[in-house]
């Protein structure tokens, strides 16, 4: 009994340690190579992660495409239509000639060629954010509206529960597209009204303001943060009924054209020449407070700024009559009926693009 079977007895080695020690540790756990193990291959392969599909895919989401679309749209507008914002900001202001021809020698004769582009750089730097911002709240907030009308059909309209009383609000009269508009114009503007403000010192006065440099610097030097966004009040008010009006009308115009062609999408001349009367009617409406906006905002530069909006525009129509607020007014459409239109054929062909894969989903 006190000797131990042959196969339950157990062997052991001495193994050595790093620090030069030896050990006695059972034989079946023995790590030191043999002969087998020198014969065999120990592969380690080292997978990285595919960062090209994640960005592919990540670009592949419809609100980060409708983001960039905006943002390409704006760009590749902007870079064509760069003169005729410049004509049409001198004239608003009242800087230089009142005729759109002559207006354009006065640049080039003063300025040279390179004038008719002055502020492009942060003029550029301006409408893609402010294009991608757009559109993308544009599309956000119209796809949130559908929906929240939707869940109102079914469950009730919301309710305001005041201790006994109750109040239940219908807002089945509110345009999705309507309120979508409004918020993409109210969103793009407190994103880069800065931008806007340094566009247009730089084009009306460029002796003052010769560089972005410089005109960040003085500025900021004359009113701190708060000159980056001088006028942003008479801006949203100036914006909303323009941006309002601009989405409305296209979408509108774009869904009884479809149903009425029975087509499922447009052309691209189609939305060209939808996207241009668009913007011709929103401007045409919102364009005397477009007038008074650029009053206030370049104001100072004359030595004079009206206090207010109503002040600015009473101001327009005791220089130059009713006919005062619609000054500029031809330059203005040149510039945005064009731009209009231009802008949704860019972005709705980058969407195509960009959501080729989401397009069945889309639809």
């Amino acid at each position: 009994m006190a000797v131990e079977s042959q196969s339950q007895k157990k062997s052991y080695c001495l193994v050595g340690d790093v620090y030069r020690g030896v050990m006695t540790v059972p034989k079946e756990l023995d790590l030191s190579p043999t002969k087998d193990l020198m014969h065999h291959q120990i592969n380690l392969q080292l997978k990285f992660p595919d960062v090209g599909r994640a960005f592919t895919n990540f670009t592949r989401t419809r609100e980060v495409g409708e983001f960039l679309s905006g943002a390409l749209a704006g760009a590749m507008t902007k870079a064509v239509l760069a003169p005729l914002e410049t004509i049409r900001t001198r004239m608003v202001v009242g800087v230089g000639s009142k005729n759109i021809g002559t207006s354009f020698i006065q640049v080039i004769e003063q300025q040279g060629w390179k004038g008719l582009w002055a502020g492009n750089t942060i003029n550029m730097l301006r409408i893609i954010p402010t294009q991608a911002i757009e559109l993308a709240t544009f599309e956000c907030v119209k796809r949130a509206m559908n929906s929240a009308q939707e869940k109102w059909i079914n469950t009730g309209n919301p309710k305001l529960q005041i201790g006994n009383a109750s109040m239940s609000f219908s807002l089945s009269w509110l345009s999705p597209v309507a309120v979508a508009g409004a918020a993409a114009g109210v969103a793009g503007t407190l994103a880069c009204h800065p931008l806007e403000v340094l566009k247009d010192r730089l084009t009306v006065n460029p002796e003052v303001y010769p560089s972005l440099r410089i005109a960040v610097h003085k500025i900021y030097k004359e009113g701190g943060i708060g000159g980056l966004y001088a006028g942003l009040g008479p801006t949203i008010i100036g914006m909303l009924p323009y941006s309002t009006c601009y989405y409305f009308m296209y979408e509108t115009i774009k869904k009884s054209y479809c149903q009425a062609q029975k087509k499922k999408a447009l052309s691209r001349a189609e939305m060209l020449l939808i996207g241009a009367f668009s913007g011709l009617t929103a401007s045409t409406i919102s364009y005397p407070l477009e007038v008074a906006r650029k009053r206030l905002m370049v104001g100072a530069l004359h030595g004079k700024c009206p206090p207010h909006m109503v002040a600015a525009l009473s101001e327009v129509v005791r220089d130059g009559g009713l006919l005062g607020l619609y000054r500029g007014w031809g330059a203005s459409c040149l510039k945005v009926m064009p731009s209009s239109g231009i802008t949704w054929m860019f972005y709705e062909a980058w969407k195509d693009i960009l959501l080729a894969d989401r397009r069945h989903v889309l639809q």
